[in-house]
């Protein structure tokens, strides 16, 4: 006998379009069978469940209701978006998100029509709606266009400077504000449900467009007062003044789980002729409808594999701490003894260690919200005033503040160090949070010093140096995950600025690696050894000033010289060449390789296999010196026990 779906009506639904005409009955069904489905597909490959969970009945909404993909729907970041990838037809293919070869965590062009636009960094909605809804006005193509974006990424000043934009356009554009944290709404009932349908309305807008060009026609002062009438009026029954100020129609708050608020209010928008940007503000809940989820401090807003009916999640056990917990133990310690020592993040204190920081020194401990450029100029500030700021920052979202940091940090020489996380690959989240630039953009700022340990102990030796450097901008970049497990110091020891270490001694081979990849080198060392090749392996500890006196006896003493580390052409390995270059180094026959990260985005996969593809294993560190030394065809052969 066979045996009946757990979800007949998803079943049903290949794209949008097979959900256009399901009843509110088949649609309130649907929404609880994608919620499932999402929760099942999640357990399996862990990832942001909460997120997702809290837009199911606004995913299948928005879909049942526009002609997507015709209609262009965006995600703000993008995490939200499992429900809307099972929706658009990669059901079949949700057992490999964030694996490799599978989907990507967040919206990516080119995985479908459905995704207009890829994000995974936040804020970014708005300005590309609104380019979308121009190109859609210019070229004589109606279509809507649909941003939704949280209200924690509202705390970017680029979601602003796109609506103040917008708000002066005419342009067709609908924003969704999906309000599930800030509690900036008033209660949200059946009568907040029935004034956001009446002013949604064809005939209400109409009515006020109307009334709008009528008091045109009156003396200036009386339009004045007739504009702000209105705008205050509707203020005081809607919340929405704010976004009425920058020139957005404003409608809401109505309950995002309830689909017989939601889908009136989005069939009047869907049908509104009257011309600009309108703002819809929904409120709903992460981890909605999946109890663990609710019950959860974050309501896992980030999961590993997971048991769908306990909810408890399958992490494996650390042999080692994280990086990150390590730089909170030494920041820690170092602020014990320092009453000017500061932490500031960017809407990521548990990421970064700020959260445990904050225990100790809850007032000397900042989170910005995702405002990156605020932050640091806001840390440069504090600087100023002789404080000694610890900018907690993922690599990925540093970029976000690369005018601030040369503009108002570095051109002023101001002493604000940089605690970079995540830097490298990073795993399951893919090219959009790859810490793959951080060396290249801050090597080449001048006065910088930048750092990266090679395993923990050396990165509380490397806070401690940077809370001693008063005189110039400092950063230090260190990678997401566990340690190596060496034993850690109380507190850090400084370290002399712009020195190196010998880890090993050798005399043909040198591998001057930097941060990280140190592991791999020295296991690359002990394979080239059974080669029958004695290697020196030197950890560069600084990427910027480096260890001129180190280098020099690197390429002094030694037929081959290869630099290593996990980051883009252009940073560490750049500043030993041109160094080697000008220095006369490279004329005497040495053979110099830089192994860096490829010119290429890599996509989602477990670390190890992207640093394998990259080359940055001891395979490929190997593979460089055979070929270097012309003996490639070698490595076919197995190397001697």
């Amino acid at each position: 006998m066979e045996q009946e779906s757990l979800t007949p009506i998803l079943d049903r639904v290949g794209d949008p379009k097979d959900m256009r005409d399901f009843s509110i009955d088949e649609l309130k069904q649907l929404v609880r069978e994608l919620r499932d489905d999402t929760v099942r597909s999640v357990s399996i490959t862990g990832g942001h469940l909460g997120a997702s969970l809290g837009v199911v009945e606004l995913t299948a909404a928005i879909h049942h209701v526009f002609d997507t993909p015709n209609d262009r729907l965006i995600w703000d970041v993008g995490h939200q978006c499992y429900p809307h990838k099972i929706l658009t037809g990669r059901r079949d293919r949700m057992h490999t998100l964030r694996q490799g070869g599978g989907l990507s965590g967040f919206t990516k062009r080119t995985e479908s029509e459905y995704d207009p636009f890829g994000a995974a960094h936040s804020s970014t909605s708005i300005s590309a709606g609104l380019g979308m809804a121009v190109a859609s006005k210019l070229a004589g193509v109606p279509k809507n266009v649909i941003a939704v974006i949280g209200d924690g990424a509202m705390t970017a000043g680029m979601a602003y400077e796109a609506m103040n934009n917008a708000g002066s356009m005419d342009a067709k554009l609908i924003v969704i504000l999906n309000d599930n944290d800030m509690s900036i709404a008033p209660p949200v009932g059946a009568l907040s449900a029935y004034l956001s349908q009446l002013i949604s309305s064809k005939q209400f807008r109409s009515a006020r467009h109307f009334a709008k060009e009528l008091a045109k026609k009156f003396p200036r002062s009386i339009e004045q007062a007739a504009a702000k009438v209105d705008e205050y009026a509707r203020g005081m029954v809607t919340g929405g003044t704010l976004f009425e100020e920058l020139g957005f129609y404003y409608v809401g708050p109505i309950d995002g789980h309830n689909l017989d608020h939601l889908l009136p209010v989005l069939k009047n928008l869907r049908d509104d002729a009257v011309p600009g940007p309108v703002l819809l503000h929904v409120v709903t809940e992460k981890g909605h409808g999946y109890k663990p989820a609710e019950e959860s401090a974050d309501k896992y807003h980030g999961v590993s594999k997971f048991d769908v009916v306990t909810g408890k999640q399958h992490k494996a056990i650390a042999n080692a701490p994280s990086y990150t917990s390590v730089f909170a133990k030494a920041l820690i310690a170092e602020a014990k003894d320092d009453d000017k020592i500061v932490a500031i993040t960017a809407a990521m204190p548990g990421g970064t260690g700020v959260d445990k920081f904050s225990e100790s020194f809850p007032d000397r401990s900042f989170d910005v919200g995702i405002a990156e450029q605020h932050g640091v100029t806001f840390a440069a500030g504090m600087a100023t005033e002789g404080y000694k700021p610890f900018c907690a920052i993922y690599s990925t979202f540093l970029q976000r503040a690369y005018d601030q940091v040369v503009h108002d940090v570095a051109i002023q020489s101001l002493p604000v160090r940089f605690a970079i996380d995540r830097a490298g690959y990073v795993g399951a989240d893919g090219s959009t949070h790859c810490g793959a630039f951080d060396l290249p953009y801050l090597c080449t700022l001048p006065g910088f010093v930048v750092m990266a340990p090679s395993d923990e102990a050396e990165l509380m030796h490397m806070t401690a140096t940077a809370a001693g450097i008063n005189d110039r901008p400092s950063a230090i970049r260190y990678p997401r995950g566990e340690g190596v497990g060496v034993e850690l110091p109380a507190k850090g020891t400084p370290l002399e600025i712009g020195k190196g270490r010998i880890v090993r001694e050798g005399s043909a081979i040198a591998i001057l690696s930097l941060g990280a990849p140190l592991q791999e080198c020295l296991k690359a060392a002990e394979d080239l050894g059974t080669r029958g090749l004695s290697v020196t392996v030197a950890d560069a500890r600084f990427a910027k000033p480096i260890d001129e006196d180190l280098v020099r006896k690197l390429a002094n003493d030694h037929e081959v010289l290869v630099t290593v580390e996990e980051g883009s052409i252009g940073g560490f390995s750049a500043q030993v060449l041109q160094f080697m270059a000008n220095d006369g180094l490279l004329e005497n026959g040495l053979k110099v390789r830089a192994v860096t990260m490829p010119d290429a985005f890599l996509e989602q996969d477990k670390p190890e296999a992207q640093v394998a593809q990259a080359g940055l294993d001891a395979a490929g560190i190997v593979a460089t010196v055979m070929s270097a030394l012309g003996r490639a065809d070698e490595l076919t052969e197995p190397a001697r026990a």
